[in-house]
């Protein structure tokens, strides 16, 4: 089965997805929280991402939707590509434009993305991995 783990980001649960830059083709990595406490299981979306990201990296507009909690507000979404080489994973999905991230990190991976995966420290509590 593969399997991407990552080291803790001050104690917290982080993974890193590649985007793909429109000028030039170029691959960005970002790395984002590994949040189960963001969104639901239904939620329409997946990611919540920095929007100036979405959109250098093609994020095709969809309808925007309404956060509570910690982002407030009505929000834009994306189609955006998200890849994750490691586990052979290149999929668009729904993503939330932010343009505040928590610190230090680009965005952050709710529940219905991370619950695609098998997750947890994988027997390192210094990591946080996903597997197929």
């Amino acid at each position: 089965m593969p399997r991407a783990q990552w080291p803790l980001l001050l104690g917290q649960p982080v993974i890193e997805v590649n985007l793909t830059l429109v000028q030039g083709g170029q691959t960005v990595t970002r790395r984002l929280l590994a949040d189960t406490g963001a969104g639901s299981a239904n939620s329409g979306f997946e990611m919540l991402i920095d929007e100036q990201d979405c959109l250098l990296c093609g994020g095709k507009p969809t309808q925007p939707v309404v956060l509570g909690g910690a982002y407030s507000g009505s929000f834009p979404t994306y189609l955006l590509r998200v890849r994750i080489s490691a586990l052979g994973f290149d999929r668009f999905l729904p993503v939330v434009g932010i343009s505040q991230n928590p610190q230090g990190l680009d965005g952050i991976a709710c529940f219905q993305f991370l619950n695609r995966f098998t997750y947890h420290n994988f027997g390192d509590p210094r990591q946080f991995g996903l597997e197929i």
